[in-house]
């Protein structure tokens, strides 16, 4: 895992096509603001788990994709 320090309003590239900017930082809690190509799905972990947890449900012979 890379591990990266940004301050507010920096971000880094990723791919060349999809930035993540740290918007604020209050506390223990970060916002991030993603841009990123419509063809790309952005989802927190929590969401991206149920997700391939419903899918898995409704066929068990499917794999799920890791993130």
């Amino acid at each position: 895992m890379l591990v990266l320090s940004r301050k507010k309003n920096e971000s880094i590239i990723i791919c060349d096509n999809i930035t993540v900017t740290v918007i604020e930082i209050r506390g223990d809690k970060v916002r991030l603001g993603i841009e990123a190509p419509k063809d790309v799905t952005v989802h927190r972990r929590e969401v991206y788990e149920a997700i391939q947890n419903q899918a898995r449900s409704h066929d068990p012979g499917t794999k799920a994709i890791n993130p």
